[in-house]
């Protein structure tokens, strides 16, 4: 049965015996959700090169679960270990992007948010209910269990998220650390490979890649308007215009990859280009001259890198005051019904210039500094000295589309 199963890795009894390199630190990267892997796979590459770390992946076992996150992780070729076992063993770092099963581990960890920015773009959780008290991603009861503080180093985006543990959790003070945003310096990082990028998309010089941003639930861009894509297609050229689509990887999860390529089939096969959950979407963005999104990070991360945006849906009263996806909204022009859409691309190119610098702000304070802080955080959480050289962002693999579910 799989909860007898027990890996022969780098950890636990026995273990000296069978690595070939020794007293290894090991660090925990915990995969709940796609979404969390993605970001975590933003920091990993800071620290796996080190020969002196081992760096291990598991997915939580748990009766709720997310549909197609252990096949994420092992896609990755990291070694994964069981969840039951995970919970036997003490690790020199945990990498967390997910406030999840944080109070099971043990080990300093190190949590990063998952998205742009922890104010989240909803005034109030999905999971509260008739919900009465806004809600964020710094909240006590995230960050503290029974009396014990959960991170070790809580990674901050903003000097404005530290303000906000201040004054919702000023216990946590002490172990917060404002970093920057590592996914925004990767994508800027990688912003050198955007022609290589668009030629693996098929975007021939001369054509425009705009590019269909969604997050998840019922007020996303997908859910009101499931026929976008199709509307763009057919309203764009496709000598001029190429279109891709993002979706989250929740969308993916909650629906499954064969209905979701299903739903958008006719649109693939007249040549949407649909970006698989598990990678792709920042170098999507990087490629894209225009991005029609939602409230979703993707969007916001979109603007923070100079792309023009409009916004087709966002959660109406819901939205959250001050959010990112709050000031996009209040930056970037609304798609309209009633204008041709390639006058509205226009719109979005006028308003850039004015959207890019409020974003870019708000996502990151520390602009180019992620990959420093979080590398000196976690060689300072294993207590071991740093490598030698300078701490620098992975430049992002280009995107792969996908076909047609057969």
């Amino acid at each position: 049965m799989e909860m007898d199963r027990w890996i022969r890795g780098p950890i636990g009894a026995g273990a000296d015996l069978r690595v070939t390199r020794p007293a290894c630190r090991t660090a925990l990267v915990v995969v709940p959700t796609v979404t969390a892997g993605t970001r975590l796979l933003d920091v990993v590459p800071l620290l796996e090169t080190d020969h002196r770390v081992q760096t291990v992946f598991t997915v939580p076992q748990t009766h709720d679960s997310w549909h197609g996150v252990e096949e994420f992780v092992r896609a990755q070729h990291g070694l994964v270990l069981p969840w039951h076992q995970v919970l036997q063993h003490r690790f020199d770092l945990v990498l967390a992007a997910s406030h999840r099963h944080l109070e099971e581990l043990r080990g300093r960890i190190l949590l990063i948010g998952h998205g742009a920015g922890t104010a989240k773009s909803h005034r109030y959780s999905r999971k509260a209910g008739a919900a009465t008290i806004p809600a964020t991603g710094l909240d006590r009861e995230l960050l503290v269990y029974r009396g014990r503080i959960l991170p070790s180093v809580l990674a901050l985006n903003t000097d404005a998220e530290l303000e906000n543990v201040r004054s919702l959790c000023p216990e946590v003070v002490p172990f917060a650390v404002v970093t920057g945003d590592i996914c925004l310096d990767r994508m800027r990082a990688s912003a050198f490979l955007r022609e290589r990028y668009r030629d693996r998309l098929g975007v021939a010089p001369g054509r425009r890649l705009v590019t269909l941003s969604s997050t998840w639930s019922t007020d996303s861009s997908f859910g009101q308007l499931p026929k976008l894509a199709r509307a763009v297609l057919d309203a764009l050229p496709p000598t001029r215009y190429a279109v891709a689509a993002v979706l989250h990887p929740n969308v993916w999860a909650v629906h499954g990859r064969r209905q979701v390529t299903a739903w958008l089939s006719d649109c693939v096969r007249d040549g949407l280009l649909l970006i698989p959950p598990e990678s792709g979407w920042q170098a999507t963005m990087i490629a894209s001259d225009w991005v029609i999104g939602d409230h979703g990070s993707t969007t916001a991360y979109a603007a923070a890198i100079g792309c023009p945006i409009t916004l087709a849906a966002h959660p109406g009263p819901g939205l959250r005051e001050g959010s990112l996806a709050d000031l996009v909204r209040r930056h970037a022009p609304a798609l309209r019904n009633d204008r041709p859409l390639a006058e509205q691309e226009n719109l979005a190119l006028d308003a850039r210039d004015r959207l890019t610098p409020v974003v870019s702000a708000a996502v990151s304070s520390r602009p180019g500094g992620a990959a420093a802080a979080l590398r000196r955080a976690m060689y300072r959480l294993m207590e071991l000295g740093e490598p030698r050289g300078r701490a620098e962002p992975a430049v992002l693999p280009a995107p792969v589309p996908c076909g047609v579910w057969p």
